[in-house]
């Protein structure tokens, strides 16, 4: 398996095809096999690239005490398109992926050529990684149903996720979080495959989870943004995500919008033909060969 050296830090990829660089950008408890389905499709007419990124598997795993720093992780993002003669990229990420694709495209416009932001977890356009209850107060009296779905996530979720992941439950804390991610039954509901991506990453997932966090958001730099842009969403995924989508559609209202029916949070994986032909069509209006 090929490696790129970041900055002494090796991570492994997986590139097929030839034609305008594709990189594909994994979200959270995954790696690069996740992409499994769309990159087989996407290489028959463009040069993809799924890498797994700092920290996860096959990578060298999180040391501990260290942070799962995103603004170290969208550096790396930027520094692989170059290092693999990649820039300028279409870049397609999913969740925390989504959120590391448009860091790169407000820190490094020039790298980027599209974006496709599947379900991006963009909380701090609202409030804080970590929210205080003014902030959350201030929200419930301007955007009473975006406030609504942050407490219920954090209250659901990623509280009591971190109760568990601190008393050393490991297994317990990602199930909980899981629930709270891709809704009541999600977590049962993934692939075997899934599962095993998901037990490989389970060290940096704790990390993240209890970590420093999401990086903050500019509500200006994202509307400054001018590559074209596809937002997806699944059309059975928790609210949350739907709020978080909505207010990027309100930044950037060139953007294009598309719903992956059948799916939840996980929606590459949920409906892999809907999200395939999305991002082809999409790819398709920026002069790319997917006609």
């Amino acid at each position: 398996m090929p490696s790129v050296d970041i900055d002494g830090v090796a991570l492994e990829y997986v590139e097929h095809g030839s034609g305008e660089p594709v990189v594909l950008v994994h979200g959270s408890t995954s790696d690069y096999r996740t992409w499994r389905g769309p990159q087989e499709v996407l290489a028959e007419r463009f040069r993809t690239i799924a890498y797994s990124r700092r920290f996860h598997w096959p990578n060298r795993p999180i040391p501990d005490g260290v942070d799962y720093d995103m603004l170290e992780q969208a550096a790396d993002l930027g520094k692989l398109l170059v290092a693999l003669d990649a820039a300028p990229a279409h870049l397609v990420g999913h969740s925390y992926g989504g959120f590391l694709c448009l860091l790169c495209a407000m820190q490094e416009p020039s790298r980027v050529r599209s974006l496709v932001l599947a379900e991006p977890p963009v909380l701090t356009l609202f409030v804080s990684s970590k929210p205080r209850p003014l902030e959350l107060l201030q929200l419930m009296a301007t955007r009473p149903r975006t406030a609504a779905a942050i407490l219920k996530f954090g209250a659901g979720g990623v509280a009591p996720a971190s109760k568990a992941l601190r008393r050393g439950d490991i297994e317990s804390g990602m199930r909980i979080f899981g629930e709270a991610v891709l809704g009541r039954g999600g977590y049962e509901r993934m692939s075997e495959d899934r599962k095993a991506q998901l037990l490989d990453n389970l060290t940096n997932a704790k990390a993240e989870i209890l970590g420093s966090g999401f990086a903050p958001l500019d509500p200006a730099r994202v509307a400054a943004i001018r590559a074209p842009v596809l937002l997806l969403t699944g059309d059975r995924s928790i609210d949350l995500f739907h709020c978080l989508v909505d207010r990027l559609r309100e930044l950037l209202p060139h953007a294009r919008q598309a719903s992956i029916e059948g799916a939840s949070h996980n929606l590459h994986e949920d409906n892999p033909a809907a999200f395939n032909r999305a991002v082809l069509s999409f790819l398709a209006e920026q002069g790319g060969d997917a006609a």
